[in-house]
């Protein structure tokens, strides 16, 4: 992960991690947001996917392939931003459902298009292109490179305030919380890490109480960027069993509430999968009373008529 942030120092922005005295009132704790949604497009996604895709540039040089990715919108267009920095090609399989700020920022960065009924179609078609041999399947989540880019966040909270405690991380296919928690389980002084799911889609709740990862109802949540199936071959589902401390979540109309309140209170614009750790926190679902916590704002891409409505 040191490697991982040397690699893409050029490509991302340092993030500021800034207190929030609102969040702080409202839990007791003394909390602050890293602020991701101030990365280049606007979603931590963007570490991920040009580490992935400058290590394979590294060890392939000009013959590295073309890509192929699943995305609900946020890692398809972070690895589209990499993939025309590095001159390769890109196809991205998108849910029809995505947000349309999402969808159009894809197709702007200049990947292929190609839309689906719902995100656990667009990952079973993504991975079935990428087995043909036509492209290199660049999983959102389930990828050794993309679970290190995540892991940089980590590195800078800690860099910054050493006496960090607890990180509360959104957990959608468990790459980020993967990174987090890696990251922080090779120091001296370990945070504990939560994650947070939404209630309408939880894989990670479901298949840690089942002991193995199951198929689950997925019902429309705000928190677009998280909502689906776990890959049954995902190298998430372990390192979250290991590594982090338990999975929280969150209703809806929590969800909303701290979209609203992020918006009205500090002044940022968040997207629903970005406010998830905010949410827990905002409703007293993460109990961490006179602890230093850092809450991950993950993104900022959600269609302005929605926020206008939850403000």
């Amino acid at each position: 992960m040191r490697a991982a942030a040397r690699r893409i120092e050029r490509h991302i922005v340092r993030t500021p991690l800034r207190h929030s005295p609102w969040l702080s009132a409202a839990s007791g704790a003394d909390v602050y947001l890293k602020l991701e949604t101030l990365q280049p497009t606007f979603s931590y996604k963007i570490r991920g996917a040009f580490n992935a895709v400058l290590t394979l540039v590294e060890q392939h040089g000009r013959q590295a392939p073309p890509l192929v990715t699943a995305s609900a919108g946020n890692h398809g267009r972070a690895l589209a931003c990499a993939a025309r920095s590095a001159g390769l090609a890109l196809t991205v399989y998108v849910p029809v459902t995505a947000p349309r700020t999402k969808i159009e920022a894809i197709g702007r960065a200049g990947a292929e298009l190609k839309t689906c009924r719902d995100y656990d179609e667009a990952e079973a078609l993504a991975k079935q292109h990428g087995a043909t041999g036509a492209a290199l399947f660049v999983s959102p989540y389930s990828h050794a490179d993309v679970i290190a880019g995540a892991g940089t966040i980590a590195l800078e909270i800690l860099d910054d305030r050493p006496d960090i405690d607890t990180i509360v991380v959104p957990v959608g296919g468990g790459g980020l919380v993967s990174g987090i928690a890696t990251a922080v389980s090779s120091l001296s002084a370990r945070p504990t890490v939560v994650g947070v799911e939404v209630e309408a889609s939880a894989p990670f709740t479901q298949s840690l109480a089942a002991g193995r990862i199951v198929t689950i109802d997925v019902n429309p949540t705000l928190a677009d960027g998280l909502s689906g199936n776990l890959d049954p071959e995902t190298v998430t589902f372990e390192i979250v069993r290991r590594l982090v401390s338990r999975i929280a979540l969150v209703t809806e109309h929590q969800l909303e509430e701290a979209v609203g309140g992020i918006a009205r209170e500090e002044r940022l614009i968040v997207e629903g999968a970005g406010a998830v750790a905010a949410a827990a926190v905002l409703a007293g679902v993460v109990h961490m009373p006179s602890r230093r916590v850092a809450v991950i704002l993950s993104g900022a891409n959600i269609d302005l008529e929605k926020l206008k409505t939850l403000i």
